[in-house]
């Protein structure tokens, strides 16, 4: 089987309902969706979200029309590792981070899909699953709400089945985080998980900080307490916390996980399937962390359920609120895998 053709479409409008972090506004529907064709006939697909930057869909849709298609026409596609190591050998002059780990993650994940349904299986089986369903909380605590919106969707996970929810904070001083934060515990009761994430917004000495109150609020973990980069800082953090300290979604490509694990700067390790690189990277970041016996909770759910039922030290999958259609349940608070071939999934 050889690669005979790889198609883009772009897509972007706006959010019927913007929500808002402690850094910006995501306010856009922004996708990227690549298909690969090959000579038997099968395709594999992925689509990369973007929920800010107009253009992003577009310039990405570029790169890898331009750049990163026209290297692998030809090639096997069950070849994955192979074809990553010649995309990063391609993009390593204009750096391997930012877009160009975004295109070398699309078709990484739609090679991923084109195999499983080349063979008729969903990938999870590719890759050794060792569980049948994952567990699951709901991220629905966006800035933009008040106090009663935030209860209001708290109350919705719980009643649809989630173990749990995520919050955002730092938007405002730490006395509107602590109303939020126990606003939000009294809704879930005192034995629900409640993460807490910052989006990148401290300095060391501000993460501090807060975070000696979210642990005395018994907040699970405390994500992205700092630029994503400094990886001294989250070191010298984690020394200083109880709380563990989550982070990974903006970095970018096993190397810039590798430090920051080995030295104890991370308590919860969360790729993302679009910076990380793709399926591959991912399930070889979360060896890498198991290894060392950190925690792996992805950074969105979707296609990164595949991941997560494959490796060792899983915790959690990242989701919205279930669709109102019915068309999945949770399990025990768990997402059962999904039966189709190749990248199905039921939350994204």
């Amino acid at each position: 089987m050889k690669i005979t053709d790889i198609s883009v479409e772009v897509t972007s409008e706006p959010k019927a309902h913007a929500v808002r972090d402690a850094i910006q506004l995501l306010d856009r529907n922004g996708h990227t969706r690549v298909q690969i064709d090959t000579d038997e006939g099968v395709s594999g697909v992925s689509t990369t979200y973007f929920g800010r930057v107009e253009s992003s869909p577009a310039v990405l849709a570029h790169l890898i029309t331009d750049q990163l298609a026209p290297a692998i026409i030809g090639e096997d596609p069950a070849l994955i590792r192979g074809i990553r190591q010649r995309l990063q050998t391609l993009t390593d002059y204009q750096g391997t981070a930012g877009l160009s780990s975004y295109g070398i993650s699309a078709i990484d994940l739609a090679l991923w899909d084109l195999l499983g349904k080349s063979l008729d299986v969903p990938v999870w089986k590719l890759l050794g699953a060792q569980r049948t369903a994952i567990p699951t909380y709901a991220m629905v605590g966006w800035l933009e709400l008040d106090v009663a919106g935030l209860e209001s969707v708290s109350a919705k996970a719980m009643e649809q089945g989630f173990r749990g929810v995520k919050m955002k904070v730092g938007g405002g001083p730490l006395t509107e985080d602590v109303q939020r934060i126990k606003a939000v515990r009294n809704i879930i009761g005192p034995d629900a998980p409640l993460m807490v994430d910052a989006n990148q917004a401290f300095g060391y000495s501000e993460a501090l900080r807060r975070g000696r109150v979210y642990e005395e609020l018994d907040c699970r973990w405390f994500e992205e307490p700092l630029p994503a980069a400094d990886t001294d800082a989250h070191v010298r953090l984690a020394e200083k916390l109880d709380i563990p300290i989550a982070t990974g979604e903006n970095r970018y490509g096993q190397a810039a996980f590798r430090d920051l694990i080995a030295r104890g700067g991370v308590g919860v390790v969360q790729p993302d399937l679009r910076r990380a690189g793709g399926l591959t990277d991912c399930l070889e970041i979360g060896l890498m962390a198991a290894g060392f016996g950190v925690p792996y909770a992805s950074h969105g759910g979707g296609a990164h359920i595949h991941v997560l039922a494959a490796l060792p030290n899983t915790i959690y999958v990242e989701s919205g609120l279930l669709p109102e259609d019915g068309r999945v349940e949770l399990v025990d608070g768990c997402y059962p895998l999904p039966p189709g071939p190749g990248l199905s999934s039921w939350n994204g």
